[in-house]
């Protein structure tokens, strides 16, 4: 099971070099992959959460590939945001300039504001979302001067239409910060779907927060990824077992501040990534 990391790309205490800091520590630290998010326009319902200034998902990865040898991804670009072609360019252009280390993660999105000030109708994400991904991988296979490659989708969404779409449509499905019993629960259903469209199950890509306490918490009141570096361990385990080929980490906690205070999130993922590696080799 390969472990990503999920680094803010947005935020007071984002610039291009704490980018790339950003990007060589989850290197250095073991991590086989790094992954950002998205947001077009920093509307008041995203900026509460993820202020200015907000890099753009593909010209950011775009930067830091020159600066690594690592997997880079979306988590998540959100579809109905881009015309499709202009997704299958920049998706195959970004895959062929890293020499193929690219994974196209993607969403519905939520921000109604910002839906309205792009003018793309919140109600229809979901329908705009098939089609893009349809669309793109069209694009890719029909036409020679979007091929770089098989870039892997990963399709984020917890409702049934969510799990239909990784079904029908994506490599893996890339649930959000949830608790585990809930992916356990969501992955059965995620099989009964795919029996009913006689498809194969898609691969299990999840986003897990990460937030280390220094002593455990009550399993009820937490989700994957938060507690003690036991209990990260354990739902790290758990997650494998579960069918993950990939878990990304999530080190933001909802504070914008954080941005300006990388150490602490590098001394979390530095303790998973030793903790996972000695956990690995005690395994051999």
């Amino acid at each position: 099971m390969q472990l990503a990391v999920n680094v803010p790309n947005f935020g007071p205490g984002t610039d291009p070099g704490r980018l790339r800091d950003w990007a060589q520590t989850v290197e250095r630290l073991g991590y086989d992959r790094l992954m950002v998010s998205d947001h077009v326009a920093i509307t008041p319902d995203v900026a509460v959460q993820y202020p200015a200034p907000f890099y753009e998902p593909f010209t950011t990865l775009s930067w830091l590939a020159g600066f690594t040898r690592i997997g880079l991804g979306t988590t998540v670009l959100i579809a109905p945001y881009r015309h499709p072609l202009l997704v299958a360019r920049m998706a195959a252009n970004l895959n062929a300039l890293s020499g193929g280390r690219f994974v196209l993660g993607l969403g519905v999105g939520w921000a109604r504001q910002e839906f309205e000030a792009l003018g793309v109708d919140f109600t229809r994400r979901g329908k705009l979302t098939d089609e893009l991904i349809r669309d793109v991988r069209t694009a890719w296979a029909n036409d020679a001067d979007y091929r770089a490659g098989h870039i892997p989708i990963w399709v984020g969404g917890g409702s049934d239409a969510g799990l239909r779409r990784a079904v029908q449509l994506g490599d893996a499905w890339h649930p959000l910060r949830q608790r585990v019993d809930w992916m356990r629960d969501k992955l059965a259903r995620l099989k009964e779907l795919a029996d009913e469209e006689g498809r194969a199950v898609p691969g299990f890509a999840p986003r897990i927060m990460l937030r280390l306490t220094p002593a455990p918490l009550p399993d009820a009141e937490r989700v994957a990824g938060e507690g003690s570096i036991d209990q990260v361990l354990s739902d790290l385990e758990e997650l494998r077992q579960l069918g993950a080929a990939t878990v990304v980490l999530d080190p933001f906690g909802g504070d914008p501040a954080e941005t300006e205070r990388p150490q602490y999130a590098w001394k979390d993922l530095a303790t998973v990534a030793a903790s996972w590696q000695r956990k690995e080799l005690e395994q051999l």
